[in-house]
């Protein structure tokens, strides 16, 4: 309907130039007094013929324009859609068109092109900067008891070398899956001896006491998503500790840390974003949830967060029904 609207708008001089021969017709037999019957045929039949040029005109608008819009949705494959233009002015804005979108293809190439060195670079980089991080830990391990302090930030900088790489590899996620039944428990306990020195370092309590279900998931992206929010727990987490556990196709895990606002909670797994909370931080990056969910949805699972300020937070990652099953 509004094609048609659009198409009487765009034609109404057209249409006040039908109804004026038809009205000065019907003026001069009226002048003359001559017989108002030819008056009529002749009136009728240049409507008739008008009206139908004018349904002509409408059916080519109308094919036009369904075409432009297939040329929107995909101009990089319709362009060669379009009719042979009818004038010297429609030929020119095809001529545009294409010029324009030569360019734009031209641009998404060299954007992806530039995008895909970006990542080969940071990703080369990830790697090549773990073989120091070792043998920095290395020399620090041989008096553990006089760095560990120094053994406490160097793993924080391992954590956010494992983030860019977990970042980098997200963007092609769906070839690097391997779902399969694994063991919840060892995965949950793999992630909390890497960050058992944490644990003991802020003299933080863990309860959990184990869990007897396996998973159909993929081990490597979940033990990332429970390390990334364990890292975040323990990182906002000062006194009293941490409690894992699975009940309800969930997997619960509660902190007693310093919480996040209401106001803030919806915001969380928006990319870069921290809080009023996490800004009190210096060292937060607002990566860790974002990458968090967007793991989790790729394998099919769900995360949610319930947390109250100054009291702490529960992280709940939800597994659908039939991905759970006992030993």
């Amino acid at each position: 309907m509004n094609i048609l609207f659009a198409y009487l708008k765009k034609s109404r001089l057209y249409l006040m130039s039908m109804l004026l021969p038809a009205i000065i017709t019907g003026v001069i037999f009226y002048l003359y007094h001559l017989p108002a019957e030819p008056a009529i045929y002749v009136t009728v039949l240049w409507i008739f013929s008008s009206s139908m040029a004018l349904l002509y005109g409408y059916w080519g608008y109308r094919k036009k324009y369904r075409q432009l819009l297939i040329v929107k949705n995909a101009p990089e494959l319709n362009l060669d859609r379009l009719d042979i233009p009818s004038d010297a002015v429609e030929q020119l804005y095809q001529e545009i068109s294409l010029t324009l979108n030569t360019m734009r293809m031209d641009l998404e190439t060299n954007i992806q092109k530039s995008t895909e060195e970006m990542n080969d670079y940071y990703t080369m980089w990830a790697h090549q900067i773990k073989t120091p991080i070792f043998a920095l830990r290395l020399l620090l391990k041989e008096t553990p008891e006089q760095n560990k302090a120094a053994l406490t930030e160097l793993f924080k900088v391992e954590e956010y070398v494992e983030m860019v790489l977990g970042y980098l590899r997200t963007e092609n996620i769906s070839s690097d899956l391997t779902l399969s039944k694994y063991s919840l428990d060892k995965i949950i306990r793999d992630q909390i001896h890497r960050y058992a020195g944490i644990f003991v370092s802020k003299k933080l309590s863990l309860d959990y006491n184990g869990t007897s279900e396996t998973i159909l998931t993929d081990e490597k992206w979940l033990g990332f998503v429970i390390g990334q929010i364990l890292s975040n727990s323990l990182k906002y987490t000062k006194e009293g500790g941490l409690k894992i556990y699975v009940q309800n196709n969930t997997l619960f895990i509660e902190d007693t840390g310093i919480g996040i606002r209401p106001e803030d909670l919806p915001r969380v797994f928006e990319k870069g974003y921290t809080g009023i909370n996490g800004r009190t931080d210096r060292h937060s990056t607002g990566i860790g949830l974002y990458l968090s969910k967007k793991i989790l949805n790729r394998l099919g699972h769900d995360i949610s967060i319930e947390s109250h300020e100054g009291k702490g937070t529960c992280v709940l990652i939800h597994f659908p029904q039939d991905n759970l099953t006992l030993y």
